[in-house]
């Protein structure tokens, strides 16, 4: 049997390696990686994630523990009128004050009814950067029925009763999150104004027909984006309108830029059908004044960029994570009892702009508490129900617990046309250009395919040259015999 000859092997086996890494290049390389949002927010954090969420909302057992923030609010944080709940972890950078005028409870963690997945027990339900004040006669409850509850860390003072497992005195409480309002600005500009700083452009069209408002997909696209320069309200009244979507691709991710200085939006509408909540996000980058309001509950996550925002939020329900730089306020002076946030993940593929990733870890260790234990023993824990006015707290407490935590951040740094209609309330919207293939997901990284499809070539070149110079050795072999 004839050897092959060893140059010959050496060829075929450098070729096929050239051919196998062009393929990687081309296939494993390809775009469609996607950016999350800054500090890895947006999906369920373990705990124990349930999938799928359970919906409806409801008032059943507990159908996991999800430790990501649910909410994060960059300055004060209001609670007003019949404002009822959040469920969920929440992070404040400056003060949490409850001033309700119906009812003298609000829920924080646990909500009576909601997706049913609150935090773990004994971890942060609530911190601020600055002062927790809860009016007299009326009570913050970061317990509600579960077993343990939450701790409740503030770097300021605390007045007023506060049920939970344990309130903490931290100076150093809102460290860990100090990166999170700046990376959410740049985040929520890029998501609206892509690399070019010009605008996104929109890959299907809104358009305002008699009572509701109309968004419309491309069909195609797996980042659906849309551009809306007015308000979700009926034009004529400022009544509330249906919101509707459609031609929306399965497991797309929807992004609705909602530009402007001054937005609302005011829907009738609970269900959004042929579209996954958990995969919208409605984003607010410049507004300096935003109202969400409405008889419904609203669906999907919302994102407000500009840290000299105040957001207005007196929905019936929110389905979804909520996000600001600036100040959220909860409910009105007069509003009516139930409006509720309800702690579902927002699990997107956001666009990237050009710019690096940072990673930033903060750890703090033995904090300080200005907690006083009554009773101690070592199986269960009682809520803890606190009532200061000077500062301190007074925890009763049946067990006890470090104050010890550790948080790593992550931080991303990161137009439209005007809205007409007519008499009725009707009209064209606008529409985005014609991109029928829409815009590729931004890779989060840089992009390698190029130098790995170099190297393939590379490979495949030096290997026919292995196998022409090991063919004309092997020819003078057999002519010299």
């Amino acid at each position: 049997m004839p050897r092959t000859h060893p140059r010959a092997r050496l060829s075929a086996a450098v070729l096929l390696a050239g051919v196998l890494t062009l393929l990687v290049s081309l296939l494993v390389a390809a775009p469609g990686s996607a950016a999350q949002l800054p500090g890895g927010l947006g999906p369920c954090v373990p705990g124990s994630c349930p999938d799928p969420y359970p919906y409806p909302p409801h008032n059943g057992p507990f159908a996991g523990r999800d430790d990501g923030i649910n909410v994060f609010v960059g300055k004060n944080f209001d609670v007003l009128g019949g404002a009822a709940e959040t469920e969920g972890r929440v992070v404040v950078g400056g003060d949490f004050t409850q001033n309700k005028s119906e009812g003298r409870l609000y829920n924080i963690g646990v909500a009576g009814v909601g997706s049913r997945v609150p935090p773990s027990d004994g971890t942060d339900w609530l911190t601020t950067g600055g002062n927790i004040t809860i009016a007299p006669g009326q009570d913050l409850d970061a317990k509600g029925d579960s077993a343990v509850g939450g701790v409740v860390r503030h770097a300021g003072t605390a007045t007023g009763r506060i049920i939970a497992k344990e309130v903490v005195r931290d100076p150093n409480a809102f460290t860990p999150y100090e990166g999170l309002s700046p990376s959410l600005t740049t985040a929520s500009l890029c998501y609206a104004n892509g690399d070019s700083g010009t605008g996104r452009p929109s890959t299907g069209s809104v358009v305002n027909v008699g009572y509701a408002t109309q968004f419309s997909g491309d069909g195609t696209s797996m980042l659906q984006v849309f551009n809306l320069t007015a308000d979700i309200a009926n034009p004529r009244t400022g009544g509330a309108q249906d919101i509707t979507f459609s031609n929306i691709p399965a497991g797309a991710t929807v992004l609705v830029n909602v530009l402007g200085g001054a937005r609302t939006i005011n829907t009738t509408i609970g269900e959004l059908a042929g579209i996954d909540r958990t995969r919208l996000l409605w984003n607010f980058p410049t507004a300096t004044t935003v109202t969400l309001t409405g008889p419904a509950q609203f669906q999907g996550s919302i994102l407000v960029g500009n840290p000299a925002s105040t957001t207005t939020l007196t929905q019936a329900g929110l389905n979804g994570r909520f996000f600001t730089t600036g100040n959220f306020v909860h409910g009105t002076p007069t509003g009516s009892r139930g409006q509720e946030i309800h702690a579902y993940p927002f699990n997107g593929d956001l666009p990237g702009c050009a710019s690096p990733t940072t990673t930033t870890t903060t750890t703090t260790t033995t904090t300080t508490t200005t907690t006083t234990t009554t009773t101690t023993t070592t199986t269960t824990t009682k809520p803890t129900t606190t009532t200061t006015t000077d500062g301190s707290s007074t925890t009763t407490p049946t067990t006890t617990s470090g104050g010890s935590s550790t948080a790593t951040t992550t931080t991303t740094p990161g137009g439209g046309t005007a809205w007409t209609t007519d008499s009725d309330g009707g009209g064209t919207g606008y529409t985005g250009p014609d991109d029928s293939t829409g815009p590729n997901l931004a890779s989060t990284g840089a992009d390698i395919r190029g130098p790995i499809a170099l190297a393939g070539l590379l490979l495949i070149g030096g290997s026919i040259l292995l196998f022409t110079v090991g063919r004309r050795s092997s020819g003078r072999g057999r002519h010299r015999n």
